[in-house]
This record gives C-alpha cells, structure tokens and sequence, in this order.
C-alpha cells in the first residue's frame, strides 16, 4: 500500500498554515517576489503616471457636475424669481434624465455603467463604454437623481486607465487589467470622498483581497490615489473652481460620550440597518424589473422619484433639491444647523428621500454613496433628542449605520465618517453603530437578484471582486 506523503510543516516557506492560511515566512517570501518582479515595478511607474491624467479629467468631470447641478438647481430658479425651484421642478427635470439613460442603456456600448442597486464595482468600464457613462452621468445627477458621483468616477478612472495603458501598449494581462483599473478609480476617488485615503480602503473593500493580492492592488491605488489628490489639491486652488467634495461643517463642539448615547447607538443602528436594507432590496428588485423592460422601467423610475420631490416641496416648502439630490449639500447644511430642520420636515426628508433613492439606484446612474450618508444623518438628528442622546454623536452613529448597512463595507464606511467628522471622539460609536448595523443587514433575509455580468468587470484573478451575497 502507499504510504502517505508528509505534509510541509509550518517552518517551510509557502506551506498550508491550520485553518487554510499560508505561514507569515510564506508570505513574506510571495511579496518579496512580488516587488522584485519588472512587470509589478512597471505597473507601480505606469500607476504614478497615470494618476496625473486620470485625476485632472476627474476634476474636469466634477466641475462640470457641480456647475450643472447649480444651474439646474439653483440660478435657473433664481433667473426665474424665484428662491428655490417650483414645485413642478422635478417632474421637468428628471424624466428627462429618464429618458437619456434609457437612450443609453439600450443603445451605447456598456449601458452607462453599473447598476447603482447592486453596489459599487470595482471594475473600470472599457474605452468603448466611457461615452456611455459620461452621458447617463451628465444626465441623472444634474438632473435630479438622488445618487452621489463616486460610482461613475470609478468606471470613469478605471477606463481611462485602461485606455492609457492600450495607448502606452502595455502587457494586457488579467493581473495588469486589474491593476490598472483600481489605480485608475483610486485617483478619481482621491478627494470626492475627502480624503485620499478613504478612496483607497474603499477600493480594498470592494476588490475583497488580502494577503500578498491586498498588496498588489493596494500598492498601485494608494501611489495613484496621492498623486490624484495633489492634482485636485493643487488645481482646485489654481482655478478656484469647485468639484463638490464632501465635507462636513458641525454645529458645535464634540461633546464627552456616556452611557446614553452608546445604548441609544445600539437601538439606532439596528434601526437603520432595518431600513437601508429594505430601500436596497426595493432597488434590486426595481433594477429586475428594469432589466426586465429598460426603456419603460427607467422612465417610470426617474418619473416616481420626481414625484417623490414634488410631494415633498408640496408638504414641507422646502427646496425639491432636498430629496431630487446626492443630498451632499443638503447634509453639510444639516450638520452646520440641524435646528433649522424641524421634525416633520425631517420625517418627510427621510421618508420621501428613501423611495426616490431606491428608484434611482435601478434606473438611473450615479453612485450609493452620498444618499445613504444623508438619510443616516437626518435618522441621527431626527432621533437625537432621545433622553441621554445628543445631536453630533446621533449624527455620528446614523452616517456610519447608514453607510455600513448600504455598502456592506463596514472598515470604509468608519473610515469615512471619523474623517468627515475630524476628530476621534466619536470614533466608538461610529464603531459600533458601522457593526451592528452590518451585522443586522447580514442577519436579514436576502433579495436574490445577481447582476449579469457588464462590460469592463475586472477579469478573475487578482483583483477580482470576491462574491458578495446580495441584500
């Protein structure tokens, strides 16, 4: 009979550890290969490189946003004599941005870019598809939709750097493509979010590698994610034009933590665990239907979230720019003083904001981003006069909830409120209010809808985005 062979003990570089993991001298020995291979050094001079270009059509590409939404929202309006736009607003705007996407859905190579219902891909659309997703951009967040402009950003980074690479006739090789397309979306991402950084453990979430492949994708990102964030830094300055980057003014100072604002965190946070999961299911199984009869489905889509504007102008006075929004503004003024935000428009804020979110993550184009973090810090103000409970940590612990339960990200989503927030007082709560949440969307049923695969989805192989159960 033969015998069996020894297994590699944990003293060998490269050997099987317990539990299906490789020994720290294993991996050690994988990343220096790694860094002494010509084609990763190659990439890491390609990912400096490409930084530059990618991020200065970035800025363009947001300037351009910013500049059209305040047109659309705010001196079109004012042109008219009026200090916020009419009721009817956005029943003229958005299905307008309705009809162009679906133009662009059926039409243009790659449909625009990713579905926002299903979360933000890591992959760069192809040259072919960029067109696409400048125009279904252009049209949706301008126009009205209530998404932000980080998942377009991604497809828009991640294709350029591609199309600088095919230029450059560099290796086109799965690992490559991969590489590329995350320095790509890191420099786009570099300042939108705030920080670079924040754009950079973003991409790491969503590409789900670790070990030597967390370096490799990593490595890229953050060069190109720096060398972006310089170039928006410095030529933000120069022209003095403004790309809408999130940040996030408060109104007082950081108040000391206590008992009551953690357990108020607890029940606040299965709360909008609860209610973020089922906006992201409503907008997977919208996006079925949509998939289903494009042209129609996305009509009906942008109309309904128009109507959502509408009917909250309606009730409250308020500008439509509220809910038919990113809602980035409206949150630093929410921030700066929730005082002038009285209950019920809070209410109606929150309700009507989260059905023209969910329609528009299915029809429209844009990124889930910025919405979630302003319906969880309306539920934080709105919950905030709780006994023991504050404003600033209820603003705190909604964001991270909210952002945590929308992205199913939950490392990014922490870091991303404690440096909107500037300071780590209220780093245990977003802590706990980002896991609980989390683990509340985790433990509930899942809507079974997959994406079908798109055009410029990164290639399995390193830097492919693990599987991720839908909400």
């Amino acid at each position: 009979m033969t015998q069996p062979q020894p297994r590699a003990g944990p003293e060998q570089p490269g050997a099987p550890a317990p539990g299906g993991g490789r020994t720290q001298p294993g991996e050690a020995d994988l990343l220096r290969g790694l860094l002494h291979s010509p084609a990763y050094l190659r990439s890491l001079v390609h990912s400096a490189l490409i930084g530059v270009p990618v991020s200065l059509v970035a800025f363009w590409f947001l300037v351009a946003l910013h500049q059209l939404e305040h047109l659309m929202w705010v001196h079109l309006p004012q042109a008219m004599g009026r200090s916020i736009p009419p009721w009817w607003w956005p029943l003229a705007l958005l299905p307008l941005a309705g009809a162009v996407v679906a133009f662009v859905v059926t039409r243009l190579p790659g449909a625009g870019g990713h579905v926002p219902a299903y979360g933000l891909q890591p992959g760069g659309a192809s040259a072919r598809a960029l067109p696409g997703v400048v125009i279904a951009a252009v049209a949706s967040l301008p126009l009205g939709a209530a998404l932000g402009p980080e998942a377009p950003l991604i497809a828009l980074g991640g294709g350029l750097a591609l199309l600088f690479r095919d230029l450059a006739r560099g290796p086109e090789t799965p690992q490559s493509t991969a590489l590329m397309a995350a320095a790509g979306a890191a420099a786009a991402m570099s300042v939108i979010l705030g920080n670079p950084l924040v754009g950079a453990v973003l991409l790491m979430e969503v590409v789900g590698v670790g070990g030597p492949q967390l370096f490799a994708v990593m490595l890229p990102a953050l060069l190109s994610s720096g060398i972006g964030s310089l170039v928006f830094t410095g030529f933000g300055r120069w022209t003095g034009l403004e790309t809408g980057s999130l940040s996030l003014p408060l109104s007082g100072p950081f108040p000391r933590l206590d008992a009551g604002d953690v357990g108020w965190t607890v029940v606040i946070a299965v709360v909008i665990g609860v209610l973020v999961h089922l906006i992201m299911a409503g907008g997977r199984r919208a996006a079925a239907l949509v998939r289903a009869r494009p042209v129609a489905a996305t009509m009906l889509c942008a109309t309904g979230a128009g109507v959502c504007a509408t009917l909250y102008t309606l009730l409250t006075g308020r500008t439509s720019a509220d809910v038919a929004s990113s809602g980035q503004a409206a949150m630093a003024q929410l921030a700066a003083d929730p005082r002038s935000w009285g209950v019920g428009a809070l209410i109606a804020v929150i309700a009507f904001k989260s059905v023209a979110y969910s329609l528009c993550l299915a029809g429209l184009r844009g990124g889930p981003i910025f919405p979630a973090l302003f319906l969880g810090a309306a539920l934080g103000v709105l919950l905030s006069p709780l006994p023991g409970f504050g404003v600033i940590p209820g603003l705190a612990a909604g964001m991270a909830a909210s952002a945590a339960a929308a992205f199913r990200l939950p490392v990014s989503s922490v870091v991303l409120v404690a440096l909107l927030l500037g300071s780590i007082a209220m780093t245990p709560v977003v802590m706990l209010a980002a896991v609980i949440a989390f683990c509340t969307t985790q433990l509930l049923p899942a809507f079974r809808d997959q994406q079908p695969a798109e055009e410029g989805e990164l290639p399995s192989g390193a830097g492919a985005p693990r599987e991720r159960e839908p909400s």
